[in-house]
C-alpha cells in the first residue's frame, strides 16, 4: 500500500493569503475523490486508517483546515468560522478534481458542519456525505467550554505529559489501544524550539468561541438549518451513543429532514468516534462504496 503525499494548495482570506496542507492517499489519477474533514483541534492525520483502508476505490484527501497542523495561520482569528473553511475547501476541491464529476464527503464534528455548509450550496461538489456526530444545534455553554479549553497555552514537559493529556481529554473517543492512543496524541503534539510539546494548533481559534453570545448561537443554529433542510445528496449520520455534542433527540430530527440520513449510533462511544476500529471503517465504506 502506498504512503500519502503531502500537499499543499494556496487560498484566500478577507486578510490575505494562506496555505491549507494536506495529505493525498491512492491514485493520483483516480476520479473517485474522498475528502475527509476533522474537528476542531484535530488533523488530517487522524483520517490515517480510514484513509489507507479507502484508498483502493478512492483517491483520499486528507486537509489540516488552516490554523491547524501543518497548515498556515490566519492574520485575522476572527476568520476562524464556518465560512471562512468552507471557501478553502472549494479551493482544495478545485486543485483535486478535473471537473463536475463531484466528491464524496467524510466529516467528523467541525468537519461535518462544514460539510453541511458546503453541500447546502446550489451546484456543490458532494455527491455523498458521512456526519460524523455532528447536527445543526449548537449549545451555547458546550461551546464556551471549547473556546476556554482551545484557548488556554498548555505546555509538557515531555512527550509522555503531552501524551496522557491528550489522553485524557479524547476519553469520548471509547476504547483504544495503547498504541491508537499514542498515535492519537503524536498527531496532534509538536516539539517546541525549547525542548517542550504544546498541542499543534493557532490558540486564536478561540477567539470566534469567546465572541459567541446566545443570540449569535441561536442566529448560527437557524442557519445551520436552514442548510441541512437544503441537503440533497445521500448523507448518513454517525452518532456516538454518549456523545454530549450531538443529542439523540436532534439525531431523530436529523433522520425526518433535509437528506434524511440513515442513523448509526456506535455503543461505548462519546464525542466523536475516531473511525480507527475496523468496524467503523467498516460502517464509512459499505455507506460511502455503496
Amino acid at each position: 500500500m502506498s504512503e500519502p503525499k503531502l500537499k499543499s494548495v494556496v487560498c484566500s482570506s478577507p486578510a490575505g493569503l494562506h496555505r491549507m496542507a494536506y495529505k493525498e492517499w491512492g491514485d493520483p489519477a483516480n476520479t473517485n475523490v474522498l475528502v475527509c474533514v476533522h474537528g476542531v483541534t484535530r488533523v488530517a492525520d487522524d483520517f490515517d486508517a480510514l484513509a489507507r483502508a479507502m484508498s483502493d476505490r478512492y483517491r483520499v484527501v486528507c486537509p489540516d483546515v488552516v490554523g491547524r497542523g501543518r497548515s498556515g495561520r490566519l492574520r485575522d482569528p476572527a476568520l476562524y468560522v464556518i465560512p471562512q473553511y468552507v471557501a478553502d475547501m472549494v479551493t482544495l476541491v478545485a486543485r483535486v478534481t478535473a471537473g463536475d464529476e463531484g466528491i464524496h464527503w467524510f466529516g467528523t464534528s467541525m468537519g461535518g458542519l462544514i460539510g453541511i455548509a458546503l453541500a447546502s450550496l446550489p451546484g456543490s461538489p458532494i455527491r455523498r456525505m458521512v456526519l460524523n456526530d455532528i447536527g445543526p444545534v449548537l449549545d451555547p455553554v458546550a461551546l464556551g467550554r471549547i473556546g476556554d479549553y482551545i484557548g488556554q497555552e498548555i505546555r509538557f514537559a515531555t512527550f509522555e505529559q503531552g501524551a496522557a493529556y491528550v489522553r485524557m481529554v479524547s476519553t469520548p473517543f471509547g476504547p483504544h489501544s495503547d498504541a491508537q492512543w499514542d498515535k492519537l496524541a503524536r498527531d496532534v503534539l509538536v516539539q517546541q524550539p525549547d525542548g517542550q510539546w504544546a498541542l499543534h494548533y493557532d490558540l486564536g481559534l478561540a477567539q470566534p468561541f469567546k465572541a459567541m453570545t446566545p443570540e449569535k448561537v441561536a442566529q448560527d443554529e437557524a442557519q445551520l438549518w436552514a442548510a441541512y433542510d437544503a441537503i440533497r445528496c445521500p448523507t448518513l449520520l454517525v452518532r456516538g451513543e454518549h456523545s454530549d455534542l450531538l443529542s439523540r433527540a436532534t439525531a431523530e430530527e436529523m433522520t425526518r429532514r433535509g437528506p434524511q440520513p440513515r442513523l448509526v449510533e456506535i455503543a461505548g462511544v462519546g464525542h466523536a468516534p475516531t473511525f480507527l476500529q475496523p468496524e467503523q471503517i467498516a460502517i464509512a465504506r459499505e455507506f460511502l462504496t455503496g
